[in-house]
């Protein structure tokens, strides 16, 4: 069954198409050959993170907005947002870490970047060097038992139900608890730029 999550593809399309370039000129932009260009907007292919940073650079725009689906210009400014986050409308964002899911992707220059994370590693050794980023974030354990593991406290583990709140810039690492086959996390990051949070949720720790 195919996926209804956004695709990389069809957001690319999305962009494209809100500043009227062609394929050809999207190519030139962004640095990616034509070929290879059409292929993930058909969904043939994917871009890996450093494909996405560069996308972002050369076409001078925040990595929030490539995941931003279209918005009509012409629309009065919204003085009260709101946005309804379901993880079927998710763009799903793999690493070798984590399997995010970035919720509300429409709403561009968020305060706040909201997920729902899958954890996959089950030790430290196994996560690799920590991950840090700019601001805070909060995180919800909805399934399993997690980890927590940072650069100046001792281990922490949580249950279903029970939360933490971190300085995202120390070094921090979430793992599976050694008692669950799975564990499942909201996460809520806030900074005054979306760009490094993301630019966290999609390293690959490799």
């Amino acid at each position: 069954m195919k996926s209804s999550h956004p695709t990389i593809g069809g957001l690319l399309r999305s962009l494209r198409a809100r500043n009227k370039w062609t394929l050809k000129q999207m190519s030139e932009r962004s640095g990616i050959p034509l070929s290879t260009l059409s292929k993930i907007e058909h969904d043939r292919l994917s871009l890996t993170y450093d494909r996405l940073q560069q996308l972002s650079e050369r076409l001078n725009i925040r990595m929030s907005e490539l995941f931003a689906e279209s918005e009509d210009a012409s629309a009065p400014a919204v003085t009260a947002r709101r946005s309804i986050g379901r993880v079927r409308d998710a763009v799903r964002i793999d690493s070798k870490n984590y399997e995010y899911f970035y919720l509300c992707p429409e709403l561009r220059r968020k305060r706040m970047v909201p997920s729902v994370a899958n954890l996959r590693a089950r030790s430290l050794e196994e996560f690799g060097p920590f991950l840090r980023h700019a601001g805070e974030e909060f995180i919800y354990v909805l399934k399993g038992t997690v980890v927590l593991h940072t650069e100046f406290y001792d281990p922490l583990t949580l249950e279903e139900g029970e939360s933490v709140y971190i300085d995202s810039n120390m070094g921090h690492a979430y793992v599976i608890g050694p008692d669950s086959d799975a564990a499942t996390v909201m996460a809520v990051a806030a900074t005054d730029d979306d760009q490094s949070v993301i630019e966290a949720l999609m390293a690959t720790n490799d």
